[in-house]
């Protein structure tokens, strides 16, 4: 693509399900993508995507001046720092797009300083659904003359992004829109739930809360899998989500703040890993919800044959 030469290479380290959205969006919008992933499969599917896929994360630091972190854990980004680190490059900026606790981050970003690069604290809001079409926020923090120079780059995965001023602040954000995403999540399985026992199709409960006063983005996004009582095509996993509640949890309590909403959602998440719900959608809550219920509901011809093919 002629167009994405005229505007440089942008490094993308995990190619998860967030990671590979950011670029194929980058590659949409004429940007030179150069990534990495520790599998084998999300390396062979970038690849297809367009991004130029190289041996490790120290080879992408020593082709692109902006890297963007989309990483799994802390270790992940430590070994992620080291490489970047490693490769001895000139000043490189980077984004770290992942939800960490903040020790974790600014052990990152005092690293990354002290050899020189530039490191930014950009979380962003949004699933992975929201990720493949580019409907994201970023809540970007750090230094601010970084943050204006990037926005056509940010533009490329995202919708909007929001500079919050020092470093920290944006995971400060994320703690508190995911707070939010927890209890909506959950209590629109509680709806969807309650819905069903008293006899309604789950269809209609999706199409008429959608259209009031109860609706809620994350309904938008979560009540159709719950229709469809399928939740294999994860935009974010059960197993990764438990990291983030527990970040959001341990910050809340060092605060001092009372969360008594997120806290009565942590059973439920919990209940949804120990189901075997792990590699599923978070909207698997309502599964959870259902069986505490005793709701049995009818499979559809649809079900019962993608069931056939599995």
């Amino acid at each position: 693509m002629k167009a994405g030469r005229t505007k440089g290479a942008v490094g993308v380290i995990g190619l998860g399900i967030m990671g590979s959205a950011y670029a194929r969006n980058l590659i949409a919008a004429g940007w030179r993508v150069v990534g990495y992933d520790t599998h084998p499969a999300r390396r062979k599917e970038a690849t297809r995507a367009g991004v130029k896929v190289v041996e490790n994360a120290k080879a992408v630091a020593g082709e692109a001046e902006t890297l963007i972190t989309s990483l799994p854990n802390p270790h992940a980004l430590d070994v992620t720092v080291d490489a970047i680190v490693a490769a001895g490059a000139p000043r490189r900026i980077v984004i770290e797009a992942g939800t960490f606790a903040l020790e974790d981050k600014k052990r990152a970003a005092e690293r990354l300083e002290a050899a020189g690069h530039t490191a930014l604290d950009c979380p962003v809001s949004g699933t992975g659904a929201q990720a493949r079409v580019g409907d994201l926020v970023i809540y970007a923090s750090g230094d601010s003359k970084t943050i204006a120079k990037l926005r056509p780059l940010f533009a490329g995965f995202s919708r909007a992004v929001y500079d919050l001023g020092p470093y920290g602040n944006g995971s400060r954000m994320k703690y508190v829109a995911n707070l939010l995403v927890a209890i909506h999540n959950v209590a629109s399985a509680e709806a969807m739930v309650l819905g069903m026992k008293a006899g309604l199709d789950p269809q209609t409960v999706r199409d008429l809360v959608s259209a009031g006063a109860g609706n809620s983005r994350v309904f938008e996004l979560r009540a159709p899998m719950m229709v469809a009582n399928r939740y294999d095509e994860a935009t974010m996993k059960v197993s990764t989500w438990q990291k983030d509640m527990a970040v959001i949890g341990e910050y809340a309590a060092k605060a001092g703040c009372p969360t008594p909403l997120f806290s009565a959602t942590l059973p439920i998440y919990a209940a949804a890993m120990s189901n075997g719900h792990g590699p599923h959608d978070t909207a698997a809550v309502c599964a959870v919800l259902e069986g505490m219920a005793g709701v049995k509901r009818k499979r559809s011809a649809s079900r019962r044959s993608a069931s056939r093919r599995r």
